[in-house]
């Protein structure tokens, strides 16, 4: 099965001044970081990789790694430097309410692979220990303004939220019909009980709507450990009996999931879900969404 992985990170921290990775040990919402703060390069991230089984890895997305960076094109920067086909896409970051943020977009533009942006907008008022932000970003003038720009670069925007923050994102998205929107790691469902994916649903719903809205199916581990395909199967189906194969993409989420399972458990799990989906099906998930979302050249050996 070809395989593209439209979620994945790399960092070498005393290349950049990050700030979580530098800062050894310090919870972060998917919980203690220690083992992933040091280097994770291609190489790395490619003998991760190669634990999988009966998939053939086409093409990669690098999602950027920390929305402290003081300069974050510095980090697209850094990626080229790397002389390596990983990754294929670049998704950067950029403060979307920044008065900088023209500038800023200038500077990733010169990257031929830079594709997306990513400012991680997650919060919830009562578990400041899940949040990755203190405002309510997608209330504030300037980030909706900000938002207004991507278009006129041609860049997507994966948007990582909480289920509590969907009604607001469909409603705030549905005057963007021009932006591709990617809802990260499945649109973090963090509570896991009836009531809680009952809300997941709900949200998931009203942003399925939408027809510039995809999903990847990622990050699972972040709020549940223990997963496998079985007890996440619920998210699954509903992803696809909601947004299709059409809007499903697939993404690693290493070295973060890394944490918690092997890559090879995290591509069994996908092929787990696909086995009952038509053979089209499958490979829209598995890479064809992917492809076109970020607009990847995969040569015409994919077609």
């Amino acid at each position: 099965m070809k395989l593209i992985d439209a979620h994945h990170h790399l960092w070498e921290p005393q290349a950049l001044p990050y700030g979580w990775l530098r800062q050894l040990g310090q919870p972060k919402p998917f919980g203690d970081p220690t083992a992933i703060q040091r280097n994770y390069l291609p190489k790395d991230y490619l003998d991760d990789a190669g634990q999988a089984e009966d998939v053939e890895l086409i093409s990669t997305v690098h999602v950027q790694a920390d929305g402290a960076l003081p300069n974050p094109v510095a980090e697209t920067l850094w990626l080229e430097g790397l002389n390596s086909t990983i990754p294929s896409a670049i998704v950067g970051f950029a403060d979307l309410a920044s008065p900088d943020l023209p500038k800023v977009l200038e500077g990733h533009a010169q990257s031929p692979r830079f594709r997306g942006v990513r400012q991680i907008i997650g919060k919830l008022a009562d578990r400041p220990d899940l949040s990755f932000t203190l405002d309510d970003l997608l209330e504030k003038s300037a980030w909706q303004n900000g938002f207004s720009l991507l278009k006129e670069f041609n860049l997507s925007f994966d948007l990582q939220l909480y289920p509590e923050q969907m009604e607001g994102a469909a409603q705030f998205l549905v005057k963007h019909p021009e932006t591709k929107v990617v809802i990260d790691h499945a649109g973090c469902p963090y509570d896991q009980t009836d009531q809680g994916l009952e809300l997941w649903r709900a949200g998931v719903e009203q942003l399925s709507q939408l027809e510039n809205v995809h999903v990847k199916l990622s990050g699972f581990g972040m709020y549940s450990k223990d997963w496998d395909a079985e007890n996440t199967e619920r998210i699954f189906q509903k992803l696809y009996q909601t947004f299709g194969a059409g809007r499903l993409m697939w993404g690693s989420n290493f070295p973060v999931d890394r944490l918690m399972q092997s890559y090879g458990h995290c591509v069994k799990q996908l092929q787990t879900w696909l086995a009952s989906l038509s053979k089209d099906e499958q490979e829209d998930i598995a890479w064809r969404s992917a492809a076109k979302f970020y607009r990847l050249d995969l040569g015409k050996s994919h077609g």
